[in-house]
């Protein structure tokens, strides 16, 4: 572990030892962790089908995964603006291997540290912040997928009030700890143009620069999201997106080495409803259509859902189907993934309430061309032939999971 990410945690937890006064200091965070086995005896292996960029999530996650967030008011001043800090340790672990959360097997770091000025009366209310922060983040529950993300280390103004509409920017040089190269990019997006009762839409453009490749390996990308709230007791959303070159990445900084030949298509349809106290659950869809002038053309479907039903106040049974299919030059993936989670959940029937303490059975089937697919580009995993499914094209795993967030 690097020096810095250890002086950096260390703080993290000496502020976790300190008094914590009402109002002075949030803390804020979430875990999941547990112990699950395959049909085979071996360690749990999840599945997630090549080429896709998600996968459901219910009894098929093979890690502790922790993030601890400490948010901290320095000052308020007399316009009623703030100015705080905000630092979030990031921990990791893979099953079957020591917890140490460092080698191949696991990592411990900082993936938020920054500063912000608030309720900016000069901003109507929005803010500037600078630092490496989590921004913007749109995901789908059920497969954790994040398909309009921009996180952050840079700076920004988010969310001047200028009539009825917030506008953001971002300057940004490296979205994530796994992009590999400090590239420039710019964010725009303007929110709150209402469209309907209940329903809004917001709009965002990123243009990355990137000088060291030349103007063809520069990239943009647009977004178009509409949310419709109060729907079904839940939330709507339903995106569109087009990305080239590095702007392929869509909700992030994609392949810098790419130029503008390359081009990616997105549509996003996901909504979660909660009928009765007792029912609820998400659906989502996911197309995307990737155009590589190397003739690495592919399509991805992602069609899924999970429903909860709550027999008790605390007792609920949960279960989630989930299907990928990938078109790509090698052939049609494909992978159907079951689950079915006996659930204890204390804070209530509801499809959100955590913590859940879950027992899990899944089960999951795909084809040759996936069998393939995975032993070229991920030997050793779930689906290739040298997995601990060997040569089989099902497999199931079954295990116990915690998991739980709060504010």
């Amino acid at each position: 572990m690097r020096a810095a990410t250890r002086i950096s945690l260390a703080l993290a937890v000496s502020y976790l030892a300190m008094p914590m006064t009402a109002d002075a200091l949030e803390f804020s965070g979430y875990v999941r962790s547990g112990a699950g086995s395959s049909e085979n005896g071996g360690s749990q292996s999840c599945f997630q089908l090549p080429g896709a960029q998600s996968k459901y999530r219910l009894g098929n996650e093979c890690e502790t995964y922790s993030e601890l967030d400490l948010r901290q008011d320095l000052l308020s001043l007399d316009d009623g603006s703030t100015l705080s800090v905000e630092g979030m340790a990031q921990l990791y672990n893979e099953y079957g291997h020591t917890p140490k959360f460092t080698g191949d097997y696991g990592f411990a770091r900082m993936n938020q540290m920054y500063a912000e000025w608030s309720n900016m009366p000069a901003l109507n209310g929005g803010s500037l912040w600078a630092g490496r922060r989590f921004y913007k983040r749109n995901d789908i529950h059920i497969s954790d997928f994040y398909y309009w993300n921009q996180s952050a280390t840079g700076f920004g103004v988010d969310e001047m009030v200028i009539g009825d509409l917030k506008y953001s920017y971002v300057f940004s040089r490296k979205d994530s700890y796994f992009q590999d190269d400090y590239t420039t990019r710019h964010d725009f997006n303007v929110g709150g143009f209402k469209t309907n009762p209940g329903g809004e839409v917001e709009v965002g453009y990123s243009y990355i620069d990137n000088p060291d490749r030349g103007d063809s390996s520069s990239g943009w990308a647009i977004t178009g999201q509409h949310v419709q709230k109060l729907f079904l007791g839940g939330t709507n959303k339903f995106a569109l997106q087009y990305g080239e070159g590095p702007g392929t990445g869509l909700g992030t900084t994609g392949d810098v080495g790419l130029d503008r030949d390359s081009k990616s298509y997105r549509l996003v349809e996901f909504f979660d409803w909660q009928i009765t106290p007792r029912l609820g659950g998400q659906v989502e869809v996911v197309y995307q259509k990737d155009i590589r002038p190397d003739s690495d053309d592919q399509d991805w479907l992602s069609v899924g859902g999970r429903t909860t039903y709550a027999f008790t106040d605390q007792f609920k049974l949960v279960g989630e189907l989930g299907r990928d299919q990938v078109d790509a030059a090698d052939g049609t993936r494909k992978l159907t993934k079951f689950t079915v989670a006996p659930t204890w959940s204390p804070a209530g029937p509801g499809f959100w309430a955590r913590p859940e303490f879950r027992l899990y059975y899944t089960y999951a089937s795909w084809n040759e061309a996936a069998q393939r697919a995975a032993s070229q580009m991920a030997a050793g995993s779930a689906l290739s032939d040298s997995g601990v499914f060997d040569n089989a094209r099902h497999g199931s795993n079954f295990g116990v999971q915690v998991e739980y967030w709060w504010k």
